[in-house]
């Protein structure tokens, strides 16, 4: 059975004229959870897209990236936007849901953040009341201030982009903590910790990106050390 099949599902168990804050008191336990996962990236999104004041092409298309729809599975994904879209409930409401949702596993908060960054990221351009929005959504997931820049440095172009921000560390530590701290960014990355913590396998494939931009981080922080070390 396909994620989007279980998504309709899940809708349609519900008694007609609830809005998505039933949606996610319904999947807060596993298995559904990767529901849970998808619900949370569309409906926040949603409302994300009204912040800029339209909803583009664009980032409908992201949706279709992060979770390679498809086309049998279109209408799913436009009841859940649709829905959101028009919910009285406000997007802090979904927040602090979702927040609930995924307490135990934080990680899984940062992997849905990332979603939303590429999909605030679709029409190329980093408007101030999206930024407002995830940063918001970021505090009330949980989130400290380095993370949420660490995040906005790896998806907007116009963000501070050296590495330690990257990485969500500082200059002054030592490599080693450094080094320790890239390592278990890794772990989290991998693909099977993804998807044991509630990211459908649909939406996996976020993980290449974040695998990228770490490791470029780690070798250039890495690079940067064993230079400095040579010129003692």
């Amino acid at each position: 059975m396909s994620l989007w099949t279980r998504i309709s599902d899940a809708l349609a168990a519900l008694a007609k004229g609830e809005g998505l804050t039933q949606v996610f008191e319904h999947l807060r336990q596993a298995p559904e959870k990767s529901v849970g996962f998808a619900i949370a990236v569309i409906a926040l999104g949603a409302k994300m897209a009204k912040a800029d004041g339209q909803v583009t092409r664009d980032e409908v298309t992201a949706f279709r990236e992060v979770f390679q729809i498809a086309q049998a599975d279109e209408a799913g994904a436009a009841r859940v936007f649709n829905m959101a879209r028009t919910d009285m409930a406000g997007y802090r409401q979904y927040a602090r849901q979702i927040q609930a949702m995924f307490a135990e596993d934080p990680s899984t908060l940062c992997d849905l953040m990332e979603g939303l960054f590429h999909i605030a990221m679709a029409d190329g351009f980093y408007h101030p009341n999206e930024n407002e929005f995830l940063r918001e959504v970021s505090q009330i997931f949980g989130q400290d201030i380095t993370q949420f820049r660490a995040l906005r440095a790896r998806f907007v172009p116009d963000a501070p982009q050296d590495p330690f921000t990257i990485l969500g560390v500082r200059p002054d530590m030592p490599r080693d903590e450094i080094r320790k701290h890239w390592r278990q960014l890794v772990r989290e990355t991998h693909p099977d910790a993804m998807m044991a913590r509630g990211v459908p396998e649909e939406a996996v494939r976020l993980a290449e990106k974040r695998m990228i931009d770490i490791n470029r981080a780690w070798d250039q922080i890495n690079g940067c050390a064993k230079y400095a070390a040579r010129q003692l």
